[in-house]
């Protein structure tokens, strides 16, 4: 019996505890794994590079760029690359700023 396909899925988040909740979620799941981690804008845009995630789970604020920056990065060498933005924002501007970047799509 094959394996099932599993959604590989990268997390990047400057605070620890949400990253270790995310990661406790997504190994918890049978249809998906934990690709890999970063804390921060450059580290994100490296690893990306390296573990090609199928989805990365993007918080808007990371240290020494921003979220949205880091993904307009990751989109110049991987245009196909899928995201879904974490934020705590109350405000649209952001959001709508990603939206723009063409990073996401409005449900």
């Amino acid at each position: 019996m094959t394996e099932p396909v599993r959604i590989r899925i990268m997390c990047v988040d400057d605070h620890p505890l949400l990253r270790d909740g995310l990661v406790a979620i997504i190994e918890g799941q049978t249809d998906m794994t934990l690709a890999g981690q970063a804390a921060n804008a450059a580290e994100a845009i490296q690893r990306h590079r390296e573990i090609r995630p199928d989805i990365t789970l993007m918080d808007l604020r990371v240290p020494d760029l921003s979220g949205i920056d880091a993904m307009v990065a990751i989109r110049q060498k991987s245009p196909d690359a899928r995201v879904i933005i974490l934020t705590t924002f109350e405000g649209d501007v952001e959001i709508q700023r990603a939206l723009q970047a063409g990073l996401a799509d409005t449900c």
